[in-house]
């Protein structure tokens, strides 16, 4: 037994609701439903998120809390009407550390994106007159971290969100309803995309060596590297990766020199507190194998293949946010990512990842001697798994 007063505070109720999007899962919030003192960024709203999803686990389960103990379900989001002109609701994005005391606000996540818009219109933050009754609701989403435009398609059925449906997503079990997502101008708005200048850098990582790279910020800041020079042929599942240390070290190391050669930090001690960004991900021509499932994917299915890493494992998919990232540097000539997918120019790109296929769209310009990424587009599913209050210790919202 202990004597601390805070040991016996009783649990609070916060409405939320927990949802899938794409291949990722995590928590939804109502900017307003906050407890007051979360409604505004810092350690009270960081401490609530923590708790809420169970972190940090040195067990790395999550078990006293909503989260999954993967990447793709230790996530949270708070939505509010939007005071962006133009837009119906504001999304932000929070990635949360499963063995760290941290939250990432530094990325979105795209694959959450195909789950924000059936929310807003749930939750009323959607006008009623811009919701038909049947057919589309046209959701402008304005996401906050990263300050950018996201346009979702989100079908309707007699007055309500549709999620059910015959659209096929790999790395999600089941068929659900299809909602396209279009990212506009998805590179960072206050630095070039390519942040060196160049499509391909000669990467230097001590203890790694020369690395070709691809370094591009869009969508998500993104480090593509070719499979074959670290060892790699892209047709890698999880456990080929993520049980091995000394890959996952790597693999690190490379990210933190990668982001301070993207200008993202001064140093590579500050990578420890930018786990969200960058990605790091490998890329290879096209080639067969099999997938998480045990599905086939046939040489002939796509025209690339691409493994990606986030919050330092081998992602069971594609992060939506790094799918981006490859639509827009597939359509770039002479980027890894185009050149993997046999070079030229393309408006869109088919590339197999651990759990199957993905077919996404990507736009990009010369303008001025600069690449512009105009859009990219993809089509995801997103689905309500349960709705209510999610509990958690007052004392979670004391500051230390």
């Amino acid at each position: 037994m202990t004597n601390d007063p805070r040991a016996h505070m009783p649990q609070i109720k916060v409405a939320a609701t927990y949802m899938r999007g794409g291949t990722s899962k995590g928590v939804f919030f109502k900017l307003n439903d906050l407890p007051k003192a979360a409604q505004v960024a810092g350690e009270v709203r960081d401490n609530l998120l923590l708790r809420v999803i169970g972190s940090p686990d040195p067990y790395g389960k999550q078990t006293d809390g909503m989260g999954g103990a993967t990447s793709s379900t230790s996530k949270a989001v708070i939505l509010s009407q939007s005071e962006q002109a133009g837009h119906d609701v504001d999304y932000l994005f929070g990635q949360i550390s499963i063995d760290k005391p941290f939250v990432d606000w530094s990325g979105n996540c795209g694959n959450l994106t195909a789950a924000v818009g059936s929310f807003a219109i749930t939750n009323g933050l959607v006008e009623a007159d811009r919701v038909p009754q049947n057919g589309f609701a046209t959701v402008r989403i304005w996401q906050a971290n990263i300050s950018k435009t996201i346009i979702a398609r989100v079908p309707m059925s007699n007055g309500e969100v549709q999620e059910t449906g015959d659209f096929e997503l790999d790395g999600v079990t089941f068929p659900a309803a299809e909602v396209r997502v279009e990212f506009i101008d998805p590179a960072a708005g206050d630095s070039s995309m390519f942040p060196t200048g160049n499509l391909v850098d000669d990467l230097e990582v001590p203890g790694v060596g020369s690395l070709k790279a691809t370094m591009i910020n869009a969508g998500i800041p993104t480090i593509f590297l070719n499979a074959d020079q670290i060892g790699y042929t892209g047709t890698e599942l999880q456990g080929a990766i993520n049980g091995d240390t000394q890959a996952l070290k790597m693999f690190e190391d490379i990210r933190a020199h990668g982001a301070v050669a993207m200008g993202l930090i001064a140093s590579v001690e500050e990578a420890e507190a930018r786990q969200h960004t960058p990605k790091v991900a490998f890329v290879a021509g096209p080639q067969a194998y099999d997938s998480s499932s045990g599905k086939r994917v046939d040489e002939g299915d796509i025209d690339l293949l691409v493994r990606a890493l986030s919050m330092g494992q081998l992602h069971h998919a594609m992060m939506g946010t790094a799918a981006v990232a490859i639509s827009i540097a597939s359509a770039i000539p002479g980027t890894l990512v185009n050149l993997a997918a046999g070079g030229g120019e393309r408006d869109s790109v088919r590339f197999g990842h651990p759990s199957g296929t993905l077919k996404v769209g990507g736009q990009a310009s010369l303008e001025q001697g600069e690449w512009t990424a105009k859009k990219a587009i993809m089509s995801r599913s997103a689905r309500v798994l349960m709705e209510g209050t999610v509990r958690i210790p007052a004392d979670s919202l004391l500051v230390n």
